[in-house]
């Protein structure tokens, strides 16, 4: 370790903090890269930081676990916590100040940093070059994260999307909500299948047309024949 002890001895203090900001960041990355590379933390086990969906109120749907808000005794649509769609991961600051933008401000910094003292030995200097490429670094995480959350959520079926979509009965569904059917709807390019029940007096059999009226515990769907 002679190499080491006289290469770090021969570095200026600037240079040395430099290289203790931007070594640990690196590796920090990496193992995240690494991560990504092979599926790490997209089974939903682990914690995400910069993501939100499955708090309440959050992930811009409804929340099936609510409470009887309404007090009819069924936990219906009325009793659904609904967001407007928007998330705080949609804000500009908390796309910032995630765990990746941060690693990558500080290792875009130190990197910066070192080269620009190296090549005009100004630590003002090689400071104002580091933070200025450090935060379009972490600009362009946050973009990132950004894009793979719309991603995300364009793939992620809001059951809350289809108040008021039309389908078909393809299992009969009984009459006075005495037993639940299947109904088949087109949501964008997918055909998706849910049970459902009706409150009305006619039973609806295999192939008529409905509408959506109602969600229920469960993802349970209320509809009516049109």
């Amino acid at each position: 370790m002679t190499w080491f002890t006289d290469w770090w001895g021969g570095l200026a203090l600037f240079e040395q903090i430099m290289f203790c900001v931007a070594i640990p960041a690196t590796v920090i990355l990496l193992i995240q890269v690494i991560m990504l590379i092979f599926g790490f933390g997209h089974d939903g086990t682990g914690l995400n930081p910069s993501d939100t969906s499955g708090i309440d109120g959050f992930d811009g749907g409804p929340d099936f676990g609510g409470a009887d808000v309404n007090g009819d005794g069924v936990i219906d649509s009325a009793d659904l916590n609904i967001s407007d769609g928007s998330s705080p991961g949609d804000l500009g600051t908390m796309n910032f100040f995630t765990v990746q933008g941060i690693i990558t401000f500080l290792c875009v910094f130190g990197w910066v940093g070192e080269v620009s003292y190296i090549l005009w030995g100004v630590p003002a200097v090689s400071i104002a070059a580091g933070l200025v490429l450090g935060a379009v670094g972490m600009f362009g995480v946050a973009k990132l994260l950004s894009a793979s959350r719309k991603l995300a959520q364009n793939g992620t079926l809001n059951v809350n999307n289809l108040l008021g979509a039309s389908g078909t009965v393809y299992l009969v569904i009984p009459a006075d909500g005495e037993n639940s059917g299947k109904v088949s709807i087109a949501s964008g390019e997918r055909l998706v299948e849910f049970d459902a029940i009706t409150d009305s007096g006619e039973q609806l059999p295999d192939g008529t047309p409905i509408r959506v009226i109602d969600i229920r515990s469960g993802n349970l769907l209320v509809v009516e024949k049109i």
